[in-house]
């Protein structure tokens, strides 16, 4: 018997191929993810993280999960391979675009991704909540929130790129309760992105506990997890700095499947893998060059959480086709 859907796991995602991948020097001030590789020539670099997304997209494929993939042959957005910050996607037909905390991101936003959603799935309508960057206000998508779409939660680390405000407009039209906290490093520093810290999954919650400033904060966000019967997985900082946190539960073919690097993977312990695979399937999937931009998987994947149109006759000769996409959908 296959397993129930899950509000929680999309059953398919946007990924972006960047041509020209570089870390990006406007964003590393405030990421002390971002790492830089002096071995290996920019264009060593880009035509690696290129081979990394076009590997990982096949990967989800075979395992079942419907991949979008789009092209970036630009040289102006080098973070554009983490779209889960400019958009996110909700039941109802309901999607969200972000105001970008650096203004060389702000150019990764796409009309063309919007209008696939459109085509493919039912959007009933798109908010754009991009204009709070006159106002110095933003949010960074499911990068700056992790949600809990069972519980309707959304969680949120303070820092530059999570503004409350913006968080509080975000959750009155999607009706989230807002759950916001400090979080560090070991050295201290803020944590940029609620997401390198927390994952949570329909069953299982993987939460970098520690980097939970307040005490009493720590202690009431690992409650709530336990009041929902979720499992726990608590991350030290060396597994939260592996990009063990940034992960994604998906749906497929094969059940439940968490997709994480194979760098997090390797950070685990065994009893946490006991856990995890009590109620996921693994994924793991080889981005070390993409991961030097400072975000990983679950930053890679923008989750499409809407619902499929029955039939599509015609797929528009400005959108881009993917053998990748080709396979998971049909066409």
């Amino acid at each position: 018997m296959a397993p129930k859907l899950s509000v929680q796991a999309p059953r398919g995602v946007v990924m972006i191929r960047p041509h020209h991948f570089s870390p990006n020097p406007a964003t590393a001030h405030d990421n002390a993810f971002q790492a830089q590789d002096s071995e290996r020539t920019a264009r060593a670099i880009a035509q690696a993280a290129y081979d990394e997304v076009s590997r990982a997209a096949d990967q989800l494929v075979a395992a079942g999960v419907t991949v979008h993939l789009f092209e970036d042959e630009t040289r102006e957005t080098p973070d554009s391979v983490f779209p889960n910050n400019w958009f996110s996607t909700h039941a109802g037909g309901h999607v969200a675009l972000y105001p970008m905390f650096s203004p060389s991101r702000r150019r990764e936003r796409r009309s063309d991704i919007i209008e696939m959603l459109k085509h493919r799935y039912r959007v009933q309508d798109v908010i754009d909540y991009s204009g709070l960057e006159q106002d110095t206000v933003y949010l960074e998508g499911t990068g700056a929130m992790v949600l809990d779409h069972i519980e309707r939660v959304a969680y949120a680390a303070r820092s530059n790129r999570t503004n409350e405000v913006a968080l509080e407009r975000f959750c009155t039209h999607f009706n989230f309760e807002p759950v916001v906290f400090d979080a560090a490093d070991r050295g201290g520093r803020p944590i940029y992105h609620t997401n390198v810290l927390m994952c949570i999954g329909t069953d299982v919650c993987m939460i970098g506990l520690s980097a939970i400033s307040n005490p009493e904060r720590r202690a009431e966000i690992a409650g709530r997890f336990a009041d929902t019967g979720r499992v726990l997985v608590d991350l030290t900082h060396a597994q939260i700095n592996a990009f063990a946190g940034n992960a994604i539960e998906l749906d497929s073919r094969a059940g439940r499947t968490l997709a994480l690097s194979s760098r997090a993977l390797r950070a685990l312990t065994p009893d946490q893998l006991a856990l995890l695979v009590e109620h996921v399937r693994l994924l793991p999937l080889d981005v070390p060059t993409i991961e030097l931009a400072g975000g990983s998987v679950r930053c890679m994947l923008a989750g499409i959480h809407l619902a499929p149109r029955s039939t599509v006759t015609h797929y528009p000769d400005n959108l881009p086709r993917h053998a990748s996409e080709a396979a998971s959908i049909g066409i």
